[in-house]
């Protein structure tokens, strides 16, 4: 497994050891022990499975209070990957990094507390699986805006499929202090 830092603090890209043969591979996605070896302490709780068509874009979704990390990984498919650093009075406020994350590459995103996340479908569809350091609390959830401006995150699929709630996210500037303050990770 190698560990290769991004541009934003704390947000990395984990690669797996793949094994392979004639008859195909395997790939330990997640070990506790080895993952923690590599300095990534954090305890998920919840796993995700999402499958999406092409062009589908969901996020770019926080919780706060209850922040959450997250280890983004794609099983079938192709996704473009952002985090965005939303932790008022970061050095890298509002800076974002895309990852292309796919089946066949096998990176993996790692998403500490305190940042923005979402994601574009690239391929035909994808199928991600995600582990979580902290329950979905809907009551909790906040979006910002896809298409903010300010940010210019380059998504690669023009037109994307929308939830309306991601629809409707607001700008990043918009939100108030306390939704982008958060406590130290636990």
């Amino acid at each position: 497994m190698t560990v290769e830092p991004t541009s934003l603090p704390g947000v990395i890209v984990v690669v797996p050891d793949r094994h392979g043969d004639r008859r195909g591979s395997i790939v330990e996605v997640w070990r506790k022990e080895r993952y923690q070896e590599a300095g990534i302490q954090f305890d998920f709780v919840q796993d995700n499975i999402s499958r999406s068509v092409k062009g589908t874009l969901r996020g770019l979704h926080f919780q706060n209070p209850m922040s959450q990390a997250k280890l983004m990984t794609v099983l079938e498919g192709e996704v473009f990957d952002v985090a965005v650093d939303i932790r008022r009075g970061s050095p890298t406020f509002g800076r974002w990094v895309g990852v292309t994350l796919s089946g066949e590459n096998r990176r993996q995103l790692l998403i500490p507390e305190g940042f923005a996340h979402g994601f574009q479908v690239v391929s035909e569809q994808s199928i991600l699986l995600y582990k979580i350091s902290r329950p979905y609390r809907p009551e909790y959830e906040h979006v910002v805006a896809w298409n903010d401006p300010e940010l210019a995150i380059d998504w690669p699929v023009a037109g994307p499929l929308l939830s309306q709630r991601d629809a409707g996210g607001r700008a990043l500037r918009a939100f108030e202090p306390e939704a982008l303050t958060f406590a130290e990770p636990q």
